[in-house]
């Protein structure tokens, strides 16, 4: 299952950037967006852990666990969305709940909106 963001209004890139950094701390889920899409179209990596290093190295935020489970392998199905959550269980009310208010938290002070669907 996937809750799929698309975001309205500059800047989009800060926004996308924020979710990832959101996501790290939410084990619950692996992420995908057009800009880790086409670094991994651009470069061949044996592995999503090496996708993530190399992706995530200027931030030094991902400790060595989470590298394995951050990025979706499900890359092609992002569609026209600008991001996308993929649940490693399907969630229920309450996670999906969490996840929408961390979203909040996150892009509120960028001065995006976004809309979220979770298929």
């Amino acid at each position: 299952m996937r809750s799929y963001i698309k975001i309205w209004g500059p800047p989009t890139l800060k926004a996308i950037k924020a979710l990832e950094k959101m996501a790290i701390d939410f084990p619950e889920v692996c992420i995908m967006n057009p800009l880790i899409l086409t670094t991994s179209s651009q470069t061949a990596f044996q592995s999503n852990y090496e996708l993530s290093n190399y992706y995530f190295a200027d931030s030094g935020d991902v400790p060595e666990p989470r590298c394995n489970t951050l990025i979706s392998k499900s890359g092609s199905a992002l569609g026209d969305h600008d991001f996308f959550f993929e649940w490693f269980k399907d969630p229920d009310m309450d996670q999906i709940s969490k996840l929408i208010e961390k979203i909040d938290e996150t892009l509120t002070p960028i001065g995006v909106r976004y809309t979220i669907t979770t298929k």
